[in-house]
């Protein structure tokens, strides 16, 4: 198949590709759903009934956990009272310009946010108890972090089951660290803007492990996810988070002799 690339290879100095926005949820197979969640509880001899008070101490678990990890990190945890009053990533943005971007925990937001919950309902002709979805409101924990594959990402953390995780990272700014790491000069704006690379004909530089259409995970998950992301429900459940990543755009730069924006 002749592509524009290969149609053009003579002019074209290099091809970097990339994700754009990276969103990945963490689900617990075991408790996400209304019918996984009741033979969840009947296996364990705990009425449906009984959902909430099962629930609340890993509420706590969570919120005693991030505030530990301000304190660890000489941070205050910014309660928004409005969600629409700013833009989280300005204020993330300002924080980063006097702190640097070193590897590292950057800022805990926590909002009273919705989500997925359940709610028991006793059928009286069946004479029998079930669990329905709904949705409810809980206070959600959003862990801003630097990673040094993925630069900025953030984990956001909810305190009632069932504990729905959503993980986020640009794949711009992971380009952007590889850019680095093998030395080809670029300028990062809100998108890297990568200088010519050097050599004849056309060269790949895809994300290594994040790349369009590849599968590997190499790089794909930062350590300090475990960090803001207790432990205590799955060990305690005995059940273990599953990650799922929907369809994500993908950019593709195509640099000539002079400096090139991502689209």
């Amino acid at each position: 198949m002749n592509t524009f690339i290969d149609r053009h290879a003579d002019t074209i100095r290099g091809v970097l590709s990339c994700f754009d926005r990276v969103v990945r949820t963490g689900t617990l197979p075991d408790l996400f759903h209304a019918e996984a969640m009741a033979r969840f509880l009947g296996a364990r001899q705990i009425r449906l009934f009984d959902y909430p008070r099962w629930a609340e101490p890993f509420r706590d678990t969570i919120r005693t956990h991030a505030e530990q990890l301000a304190r660890e990190h000489s941070l205050t945890i910014e309660f928004i009272r409005r969600l629409k009053a700013f833009r989280k990533e300005d204020r993330i943005k300002a924080l980063l310009a006097q702190r640097g971007d070193h590897p590292g925990l950057v800022h805990i937001f926590s909002a009273m946010e919705a989500c997925p919950s359940f709610k028991p309902w006793h059928d009286k002709r069946s004479g029998k108890t079930v669990l329905r979805g709904t949705e409810a409101k809980c206070l959600h924990y959003c862990f801003y972090f630097i990673d040094k594959d993925l630069g900025l990402c953030y984990l956001r953390v909810p305190t009632w089951a069932p504990f729905r995780l959503q993980f986020y990272c640009n794949g711009h700014q992971v380009l952007a660290r590889q850019l680095q790491r093998t030395g080809i000069a670029y300028t990062l704006l809100d998108k890297p803007l990568p200088r010519s690379p050097t050599g004849r004909g056309p060269r790949r530089s895809p994300m290594r492990g994040m790349s369009p259409g590849s599968t590997g995970t190499s790089t794909a998950w930062p350590r300090p996810t475990a960090r803001c992301s207790p432990s205590s429900p799955p060990a305690s459940t005995g059940a273990a988070c599953r990650w799922s990543t929907p369809p994500m755009w993908s950019s593709t730069a195509k640099p000539s002799s002079s400096p090139c924006t991502t689209p």
